[in-house]
């Protein structure tokens, strides 16, 4: 079970890792906002593989916020971009 977590925890890295790359060198501002959306996406399953690890169940709790937060910031950028903001697409 621990070789599990293991891999799954340096898949998620490296994931995170890649998704980093895409917002900093993303050709568009939709290219980073959906990289930014994986990016909270990852940590959340990065939060649950640590939960099922430890077996505290409280740190559900954060990745329900990171989660919520992750949902509120696509929706921002979406109503701004909706609104006609820049876009260098």
């Amino acid at each position: 079970m621990d070789h599990v977590i293991l891999i799954s925890q340096v898949i998620m890295s490296l994931a995170l890792i890649l998704v980093f790359v895409r917002i900093v060198r993303g050709p568009s501002l939709p290219d980073r906002v959906v990289a930014l959306e994986l990016f909270s996406t990852t940590i959340v399953g990065l939060v649950a593989v640590y939960t099922i690890k430890t077996g505290v169940a409280s740190f559900l709790d954060a990745a329900i916020v990171i989660a919520l937060m992750g949902f509120l910031a696509s929706i921002g950028f979406a109503r701004f971009l909706e609104r006609g903001g820049p876009r260098d697409d």
